[in-house]
């Protein structure tokens, strides 16, 4: 039998750790912006790597997207309240972020948008093109909530 794979909230807490530390280096080595910039591209490079491999196989679109949050929840990391979810819309808003919360509780909260957030849009671009992102706010920003707006545009296919 297999060992069940960590969580999508715990493994972000592995890579953080990981990630503060080159960070650091980077950082006093070659200022923090750029420190800044090469992590922010290589991490959207890595978020459109799993958005391709999590739709590898898949018949894409909103449905099956939506399916994928699942994943993003486990283990009580996001409280959401879905607000549309039809074949071309699925927007809901994020109450509760775990991921903001242990990025703050490691003394990483000014990278938090670095380590997360900044995937999502990547991740729809890995997916399957024709799915977009809008979000005007994030509770890693230090709003009250995150406002998530995928759209299904079958023209940007």
């Amino acid at each position: 039998m297999g060992e069940a794979p960590v969580s999508i909230l715990a493994q972000r807490r592995i890579e953080a750790a990981f990630a503060k530390g080159i960070y650091e280096e980077m950082a006093a080595s070659i200022g923090a912006e750029a420190a800044r910039g090469i992590m922010t591209r290589a991490i959207v490079k890595l978020a459109e790597e799993t958005g391709a491999a999590m739709a590898k196989g898949a018949e894409t679109g909103v449905a099956h997207f939506a399916s994928l949050m699942e994943l993003w929840r486990k283990d009580d990391a996001l409280a959401m309240d879905i607000t549309r979810q039809d074949a071309t819309h699925f927007d809901f808003n994020v109450t509760r972020c775990r991921y903001a919360e242990t990025y703050r509780d490691m003394g990483l909260g000014e990278l938090g948008a670095v380590l997360s957030c900044n995937r999502d849009g990547a991740f729809c671009g890995g997916y399957d093109k024709r799915l977009k992102l809008t979000r005007t706010q994030t509770i890693m920003g230090g709003a009250s909530h995150c406002d998530f707006r995928y759209v299904w545009d079958e023209a940007a296919g």
